[in-house]
């Protein structure tokens, strides 16, 4: 947020001293009601997922600047309650964990987790958002497709290791800001509990 300055064109001669002091007054109140309201102070933010899991809790700040559309339908996805009580369908210590398949849920699909048009939501992004200002360093966050980044949905994943051969493939759309030991802690059938939208 840039820096509040005083403006040196200010008039103080006679007769612009009262107005002046008035208008300043006007602008301090002004300035000391945005300061203290909470809407004024999110605004500008971007959203932070925060994933609940039953070996503890982690937090993405996204990236709608980069990934405007994929944050949007992530965020859409969480408000709506469609990742909570999924299961963590893949884990590759020192690599990667991934979550966001409803087939997950059932036990007896276990076999299927994380394969075929079942193992999403069924409303992709519909567009690659892929920059190369986004990296798949530790705690990177995307979305997994199957060969299309245009048709990733669902299912997202956090890099536990950097993994520059994933650059250019997969849009980032967030990074791990808080709980970064957890992802790595996360095993094949461990339960996302909860995934929420902090603003």
């Amino acid at each position: 947020m840039p820096a509040y300055r005083r403006d040196d064109g200010f008039d103080a001669s006679p007769g612009h001293g009262v107005i002046g002091a008035r208008l300043i007054g006007v602008a301090l109140c002004a300035l000391i009601v945005a300061a203290a309201s909470p809407r004024s102070a999110q605004q500008g933010q971007a959203p932070v997922l925060v994933v609940e899991t039953e070996r503890g809790v982690f937090a993405v700040q996204t990236f709608p600047a980069d990934a405007p559309r994929t944050v949007a339908h992530v965020i859409e996805l969480a408000r709506a309650g469609f990742y909570n009580g999924l299961r963590i369908h893949r884990s590759v210590p020192g690599l990667v964990v991934q979550f966001g398949d409803p087939q997950t849920r059932d036990l007896s699909k276990r076999g299927r987790w994380g394969r075929g048009l079942d193992a999403s939501s069924g409303s992709p992004v519909g567009v690659a958002e892929i920059t190369r200002k986004r990296k798949h360093i530790v705690g990177a966050v995307g979305l997994a497709h199957i060969g299309d980044p245009s048709r990733a949905d669902s299912q997202i994943y956090v890099t536990l290791a950097a993994r520059p051969d994933l650059d250019g493939q997969y849009a980032v759309f967030g990074q791990v800001v808080e709980g970064g030991e957890v992802p790595a802690t996360l095993q094949v059938g461990d339960v996302v509990t909860r995934v929420s939208v902090r603003e």
